[in-house]
């Protein structure tokens, strides 16, 4: 080898290690994605705060009525979004089907301290479930847990744990690792368990519980692709039904699906874990709810 071939290549492993120490250092970053400089605004529900284990002060939005008897929709939105954005969404999950909806926020996001981890989405996630169990359902059999893409994830890690009646996931991704090899970073796949902090697996959890799964996509993801979406529900120990919806990216799947979203959703949460039919793919349209 030449003295400039040998530069050569150590010029490229030293850009390379750059790139998996940059990996290794940001990675939280690259995960949770709290929106900067969001303006306060008036919101629609009512806010509710908590505590998780080790101190951290939370707050979720609650909207609805949650009776001591009605079905409570612990719902978990993505990287880059907040709480309060998603309640639009469960405004109409209520004036469709009754029950009321309680959508947690992640510490580090709209105005919360603390840094978001993937050891802290667990303890925010069941300092949620503690709150609903304490002030609205003891029973599991009256909660449903929903996530849109990292609330599936944590989501789905939570029902791992502490199972509802249902999960319910829209846009999902398989793990974490699948989505870290879209960097298209050469041997990322082996160095995965060296540098993971963050160590979601969607498919694995679904397929080692007996939990109802229903899972909604959008075929137009760019973010999640949905060969992920069918991934989790074919990896699912007790799929339900899966909606694929044409036309839809990662965020419009409630708006382009229109009424098969909806329907699809009622019934999802209608579920009480005594789905036995075959399991089954439909496909949703440009219809409004």
């Amino acid at each position: 080898m030449t003295p400039l071939f040998v530069l050569a290549l150590v010029g490229v492993l030293a850009v390379y290690a750059a790139v998996v120490v940059m990996l290794w250092h940001f990675q939280e970053h690259i995960v949770f994605q709290p929106p900067a400089g969001v303006p306060p605004e008036d919101v629609p529900a009512r806010q509710v705060r908590y505590s998780a284990v080790d101190g951290a002060e939370l707050f979720a939005y609650v909207v609805g009525e949650c009776a001591p008897t009605s079905t409570v929709i612990l719902a978990f939105h993505g990287n880059a979004d907040i709480a309060r954005w998603f309640v639009p969404w469960a405004r109409m999950v209520v004036q469709n089907m009754g029950g009321c909806v309680v959508i947690p926020e992640y510490r580090g996001y709209d105005g919360l301290t603390g840094s978001p981890t993937y050891e802290s989405s667990s303890r925010d996630s069941r300092a949620a479930l503690a709150y609903v169990h304490e002030h609205m359902t003891t029973s599991p059999a009256d909660i449903v847990y929903f996530g849109h893409s990292l609330g599936t994830a944590i989501a789905a890690e939570l029902a791992a744990s502490d199972p509802p009646r249902s999960l319910v996931l829209q846009a999902p991704f398989s793990s974490a690792r699948a989505m870290a090899q879209r960097l298209i970073v050469p041997g990322l796949r082996v160095l995965w368990r060296i540098i993971s902090r963050v160590h979601f697996d969607t498919v694995a959890r679904v397929g080692a519980m007996t939990t109802p799964v229903w899972v909604s996509h959008g075929d137009k993801d760019l973010i999640v692709p949905v060969k992920m979406g069918r991934e989790v529900f074919k990896a699912a120990a007790r799929p339900a039904e899966l909606l694929i919806v044409p036309g839809a990216g990662h965020n419009d799947v409630p708006d382009v699906g229109g009424s098969a979203y909806w329907q699809w959703l009622e019934k999802a949460v209608a579920d009480r874990g005594t789905t036995t039919a075959t399991p089954r793919a439909t496909t949703g349209t440009r219809s409004g709810p």
